[in-house]
């Protein structure tokens, strides 16, 4: 557990530094993300350079190769990846060192042995906003994950004091609970999270998506009708999500279908699947079924996410069937 939050933490410093030196007003203005390009590939090459070290044998199943920083037309991103990589690493890395360890990112998965998953900055357009991202690690053992890190550089440690002290690292293990801390604090103290003790919907509130992309808002407020639920929605990006509710401060989480072809990826999941589950609560896809890692990179086997605390996640299942109706 020690080795992926250190990775998650030097990640995370990564990406804050990234984000201090390359986003400007003019990024936002003109759309421009290769400021979340260049902290996606180093945030990567973070993570999986500390991980080949302690586990060289370890396969990890990341979200960049670095196909787009090679040759002539990748230099000048290839040299930010590179540069903004050695601000966290000890041991100054080469060029040839980052791309390798980026390209560690390429496994398939699987169902069999141990293996990691890592979203390098999860919630890219929250990260340009400076809201909401996070940077996402979990371990895999046969299929099931066993271990999840979640980095939020700016999520509040206290929702109750949203302009108060921000920097939550929320980790979880299999069989021993979910803990939050307060990320890349040396003398930490590490406390035990817990999900929301609501046992009726209507006292219930959604923890939402910011991008109307990212999940079909026309049927969420269909399932807030029928649970109702009249709360305002908490809304943030990211994974940050999972924590949010793992900890109390809403009560549900939907990733619902946009539409039948859309197939989540591993590393959007797997390491808030655990904290919400060892934070007390329940994850499962849109037709109550257990989220399934063991199909590769994707969740193939699934259709969209629900989470909520176990007091009322039955009602919530029954009401995204009842809206979906057999959609997906």
């Amino acid at each position: 557990m020690s080795v992926a939050i250190e990775a998650v933490e030097r990640a995370s410093r990564v990406c804050e530094a990234v984000f201090k030196r390359l986003v400007t007003d003019e990024t936002l203005t003109k759309k421009d993300k290769s400021p979340v390009t260049v902290a996606d590939f180093s945030a990567q090459a973070v993570v999986n350079n500390i991980l080949e070290k302690y586990f060289p044998n370890d396969p990890i199943v990341g979200e960049e190769d670095s196909k787009d920083l090679l040759g002539e037309e990748g230099r000048v991103l290839r040299e930010k990846v590179v540069e903004l990589t050695n601000t966290a690493v000890n041991t100054p890395m080469s060029t040839e060192e980052v791309l390798k360890a980026i390209d560690r990112g390429q496994y398939a998965g699987g169902s069999t042995g141990r293996h990691w998953t890592l979203d390098p900055i999860d919630g890219t357009k929250g990260f340009l906003r400076g809201e909401q991202f996070a940077v996402c690690l979990a371990l895999i053992i046969d299929g099931k994950v066993r271990l999840g890190v979640v980095g939020c550089p700016n999520l509040p440690y206290d929702m109750s004091q949203p302009e108060g002290e921000k920097g939550v690292l929320a980790v979880a293990v299999e069989k021993q609970g979910a803990f939050q801390r307060k990320l890349n604090v040396k003398d930490f103290i590490e406390t035990p999270i817990f999900v929301s003790i609501v046992e009726d919907s209507c006292n219930a509130s959604f923890c939402e998506s910011v991008e109307a992309g990212h999940a079909n808002h026309g049927d969420s407020a269909k399932i807030a009708e029928l649970l109702g639920i009249t709360k305002q929605s908490v809304r943030m990006d990211s994974q940050c999500k999972y924590v949010a509710v793992a900890r109390g401060d809403a009560d549900i989480y939907l990733r619902l279908p946009v539409d039948s072809k859309y197939v989540e990826k591993i590393w959007d999941h797997a390491a808030g699947n655990i904290i919400i589950q060892e934070a007390g609560g329940q994850v499962s896809d849109v037709n109550g079924e257990p989220l399934d890692f063991s199909q590769g990179r994707t969740l193939s086997a699934n259709k969209g996410v629900i989470a909520a605390n176990a007091n009322i996640f039955g009602t919530v299942v029954e009401a995204v069937k009842a809206t979906l109706s057999n959609k997906f």
